[in-house]
């Protein structure tokens, strides 16, 4: 696609470039929830193309962390029938379009942790073997339990054991890119393209590798196209990987908004007005005793939803500087965004590959982790992958949850309509959720218990009303609010009876900490 004799990459129109694309192609992506790194021009250009003309179809999509808006946007520009027969993605989540064609089986299903699917990119753009990799063991992507297929349709054996030296290990199977979708902020006059206004890198350098080395297709959206030359510290993607460049002026840094100095440079993000307040409610109870457990001089991880809102407690009590907090968009430092935009930082103090995070994560580099769960049993498997049948995908929690020293599993007790009150710092259950948590067998193992509890990690369950420990028996109750009595609060709303011993009180002063935010 490119001039003979050049570097540089062809600029074209969004409709023109897209109109490379064949039936069949296997098109990879790079984004994250929040509108981050998407190239959201090239997917609605793409979406135009199929309404009009019913081409291309039979596409197979991969991409490792959830993008979408959860209204049509991002890989829900996907979701007609007959456009995607495959998707392979590392959180399903923000495109509820695609969920719902995966669960009337008009497409091929599967879901695999997100560092794996950024990594395998790599590996394909070496041309190496695949993923060799103890991510996933013991899980929902373990051949032995399902390897990833997420549907009666899906059949395809992506992922297979192997061993090496006495070990077990996964191998995620390499497989052809023919078209890599990619996003930048600046390309310069060389053709090489920068990130340096953008609130993250991501996986795009490994996604176009893995077309080239495919011999596919590399088609990147920027903002601006300058007549200088950047600074080579800043060009993530160079010239010699990408075919073609869609220049989209209008073209927003997040769904928030065009332009926010803040999630790209450098600052002091302690009192920030874009940061969130300070949780109330169960959300706050859990949030503020989750942060009660993490010291100070670590590496500390937070996870989508109220995980997440561990940042605003530690910020709320003046401890946002304790720890260097790491997210798996490729960001540390800085103060993690919650909600929708969860995914950037304000002021981050290195911005690089979510690819190379991943690295680090599985290199041990987490002390602490605060993740989500739907469901846990009594051997302390968590399930986030499958929630009620509907296919959800781990994004980053596989490679987090096995690697960290310190996991701390974050939710409330019971979901469903659940309504809590403190009086007098003492938590009363107004209105009890419908569906139960704390089951007898998890749908789907995403964290496994037994593994955990082998490997010697440090695990925690908090919820507004009680806290749990993994040990070698299972799970142990270890702590009660004020308010609670435990056959009627707890073990009553259990599909099993933990281990207790004798169960320490919840500090109430914790409990009224919440009530006075909620009131003033």
């Amino acid at each position: 696609m490119r001039s003979k004799g050049t570097r540089r990459p062809v600029v074209t129109s969004a409709d023109a470039a897209v109109a490379s694309i064949p039936a069949g192609a296997t098109v990879a992506l790079t984004g994250a929830g929040g509108g981050i790194l998407e190239p959201e021009a090239l997917l609605a250009a793409l979406e135009a193309r199929f309404l009009g003309s019913g081409d291309p179809g039979d596409l197979t999509v991969v991409y490792a962390l959830g993008m979408g808006d959860r209204n049509g946007g991002g890989t829900g520009r996907f979701a007609h029938p007959g456009m995607v027969s495959r998707v392979i993605g590392g959180l399903w989540t923000w495109s509820p379009e695609l969920r719902e064609l995966a669960r009337r089986d008009e497409l091929e299903a599967y879901a695999l942790p997100g560092g794996v699917i950024s990594q395998l990119f790599r590996e394909i753009g070496a041309r190496r073997p695949g993923l060799i990799t103890t991510v996933g063991l013991g899980t929902f992507a373990d051949p032995r339990c399902g390897g990833g297929r997420f549907n009666a349709r899906s059949t395809a054996e992506l992922v297979e054991l192997v061993e090496f030296d006495g070990q077990e290990y996964l191998r995620y199977k390499p497989f052809r890119v023919d078209v890599a979708l990619v996003r930048g902020d600046t390309m310069d006059r060389n053709g090489n393209i920068g990130w340096s206004g953008e609130a993250a890198q991501l996986d795009a350098a490994s996604v176009a590798q893995a077309a080239r080395a495919s011999g596919g297709l590399v088609i990147a959206q920027v903002k601006s196209i300058i007549d200088g030359a950047l600074d080579p510290h800043v060009v993530h993607l160079p010239a010699a990987l990408v075919d073609l460049v869609v220049e989209v002026p209008l073209q927003w840094q997040t769904h928030a908004g065009e332009y926010d100095d803040r999630l790209c440079r450098a600052g002091v993000p302690t009192s920030d007005p874009i940061a969130g307040p300070s949780p109330a409610g169960a959300r706050g109870i859990i949030a503020r005793r989750a942060a009660a457990e993490i010291g100070s001089g670590g590496v500390l991880n937070v996870g989508f939803g109220i995980p997440s809102l561990v940042i605003d407690a530690l910020a709320a009590a003046d401890r946002i500087g304790d720890n260097t907090v790491l997210i798996e968009q490729g960001i540390i430092g800085g103060r993690p965004l919650t909600g929708d935009m969860f995914g950037a930082a304000l002021h981050p103090e290195v911005v690089q590959s979510s690819t190379t995070q991943f690295d680090l994560i599985n290199g041990g580099l987490i002390d602490t982790t605060c993740l989500g769960m739907a469901q846990i049993d009594a051997c302390g498997s968590v399930n986030v992958s499958r929630i009620a049948g509907q296919i959800n995908g781990p994004g980053g929690f596989v490679e987090i949850s096995q690697s960290a020293g310190t996991v701390i599993f974050c939710g409330t007790f019971t979901t469903g309509g659940l309504d809590v009150d403190v009086v007098g710092g003492r938590l009363c259950i107004r209105r009890e959720g419908r569906v139960r948590k704390f089951v007898r067998t998890v749908e789907q193992v995403t964290f496994s218990g037994p593994r955990a509890a082998a490997r010697g990690q440090r695990v925690l369950v908090v919820t507004e009303r009680a806290v749990f420990r993994l040990v070698d028996g299972g799970l142990e109750l270890v702590e009660v609010a004020p308010g609670i009595d435990i056959d009627r609060d707890i073990l009553s709303h259990m599909d099993f009876v933990p281990l207790i011993g004798s169960p320490a009180r919840m500090d109430p002063a914790l409990l009224e900490s919440v009530a006075a935010y909620a009131v003033s």
